[in-house]
């Protein structure tokens, strides 16, 4: 009997949705399009030109022709990924989004990998050096502004982990990580169930400082819990201004020197288990995000201590500088939500900025490590730091204009060093132009860091990846190192306990 191949699948479609809201068909019929958000305009300025890019592992090679009929369904049916961003003659008016036609040719590119790939097939490992190479070859460069922003690589050569490997290049003002996992996830497929979108990982409700029903003891518990929050956003808002003018971390080396935003960047990864993540965060009663904070902050103890006798500064500060997405709902949304107009989970780049400081310091307990993140990471969220910096950035922006903003950003985060994230992925096995995806590593370049580390979930993994300046981090392998040591630490700690 005939057995249907489960990866001979449908072309998924992005039909379900609306391509466009109703102020930009509007707008595209009378062919202006219409204006770049202040937050997409902002990753456009020459010392804010921010690229992602994301590595996607691929199951077995996928051929052009399949590419290019899966992203002709999917990705060129969004309006950002089939428009140009148009600016008058004169340069003053805000640039415009104004749909145009997709030469897939021009945005599918299938590089000759010459003879690494027979080298790769011996040794898998050099595979992954050719691929972190490549990456390196293209954060050299930008993404032409003639065409859609946007444009995927894909190399037919083994690595350790994956088949063969495509990497997206996206720019940062088409929008965030929120609005791009939301696309990717709409352009999938689960495996097991070829018709199917992927399942949403779960998402929550803000938390707010009112609670629900009325008395004494609740109006009690509103106004102290506003307090809290009105002093923390005052101290961490402050802090923030203070950051732009002479607060700085303590000069260390992974942080960046003056240009580090022009410089190639080196990406790297390694996968870790989901699974000892979410056995720390129940054993200490926190989320995952604490749990990478702490993790990262125990690796990067014992990275600045190499070297340096083990010994570290005084009073050493060492602060991510943290977008934060403000929609009222957290997590992962559906695409058709986030196209719909007046949506609360609405596509782009919704967020804020808020400075954590990572508790670098040696602990006797490596739970420490999880308790001080938690701690830090609590006092932020008590706080409307995000939203403040947010409005703020408008309201110089509208008054000040674009350049005294990127300016002012450009200030505070070149103060702070490294720029740290954490998103959750796909909750099963998903395909990708009929392939089955082995892991998603994501990164960007282009910002003031010499320093990114992200984290980025899928089924029961977790990727750590790392986007360095190789002149200030030579060797990111053994960061990486330090990362997979300190949570093997800290889970062994959980179980000794």
């Amino acid at each position: 009997m005939h057995r249907k191949n489960p990866l001979a699948v449908k072309i998924p479609s992005l039909r379900f949705i609306s391509p466009a809201t109703e102020e930009e068909m509007v707008a595209a019929t009378a062919g202006k399009g219409i204006p770049l958000s202040p937050a997409a305009n902002f990753f456009r300025q020459p010392r804010f030109d921010c690229h992602i890019i994301t590595i996607l592992g691929l199951g077995k090679f996928i051929g052009a022709e399949e590419m290019k009929a899966g992203l002709e369904a999917t990705l060129v049916r969004h309006p950002r990924f089939s428009s140009v961003q148009v600016t008058d003659k004169s340069g003053r008016d805000t640039p415009r989004w104004v749909p145009t036609k997709v030469n897939l040719d021009d945005h599918v590119i299938y590089p000759d990998v010459g003879t690494a790939a027979t080298a790769a097939a011996v040794d898998p490992v050099a595979g992954d050096r050719f691929v972190e190479d490549y990456i390196a070859g293209l954060s050299h460069s930008r993404l032409d502004t003639s065409r859609p922003l946007w444009e995927i690589h894909v190399l037919a050569i083994r690595t350790s982990e994956a088949a063969s490997v495509a990497i997206f290049r996206i720019h940062h003002s088409l929008g965030d990580g929120v609005s791009l996992m939301s696309l990717f996830l709409a352009c999938t497929r689960r495996t097991s169930d070829n018709e199917s979108l992927p399942s949403l990982p779960s998402a929550r409700r803000r938390s707010t400082a009112a609670g629900t029903g009325f008395g004494p003891c609740v109006l009690l518990s509103w106004i102290w819990s506003f307090l809290v929050y009105t002093l923390n956003s005052f101290v961490h808002s402050f802090l923030f201004v203070a950051s732009a003018f002479f607060l700085k971390d303590t000069r260390t080396r992974i942080m960046g020197s003056e240009g580090v935003e022009f410089r190639p960047k080196r990406c790297v990864h390694r996968t870790l288990s989901l699974d000892d993540i979410k056995d720390i965060k129940n054993a200490m009663g926190c989320t995952i995000n604490d749990v990478l904070v702490g993790v990262t902050s125990a690796a990067l103890t014992r990275y600045l201590s190499r070297g340096n006798e083990g010994l570290l500064p005084k009073n050493i500060r060492i602060r991510t500088s943290l977008l934060v997405n403000i929609r009222p709902t957290t997590g992962i949304q559906s695409l058709a939500e986030m196209m719909k107009k007046g949506s609360a989970a609405r596509w782009g780049n919704q967020m804020g900025y808020i400075l954590l400081r990572f508790p670098v310091m040696k602990c006797d307990d490596p739970l420490d490590y999880i308790r001080k993140g938690t701690a830090a990471v609590e006092k932020k969220k008590k706080s409307w730091e995000a939203i403040f910096t947010h409005l703020s950035a408008l309201l110089i922006v509208k008054t000040l204009g674009i350049k005294v903003g990127t300016d002012l950003c450009h200030r505070v985060v070149s103060n702070t060093s490294l720029s740290f994230s954490n998103l959750v992925g796909p909750t099963e096995e998903v395909g990708f132009c009929g392939v089955p995806l082995v892991y998603i590593a994501p990164s960007v370049y282009g910002h003031p860091q010499a320093l990114t580390v992200h984290f980025q979930s899928y089924i029961n993994k977790m990727k750590a990846v790392l986007s360095v300046d190789e002149l200030v981090i030579p060797n990111p392998h053994e960061l990486l190192d330090d990362i997979s040591y300190s949570l093997q630490l800290i889970r062994n700690a959980v179980m000794r306990h």
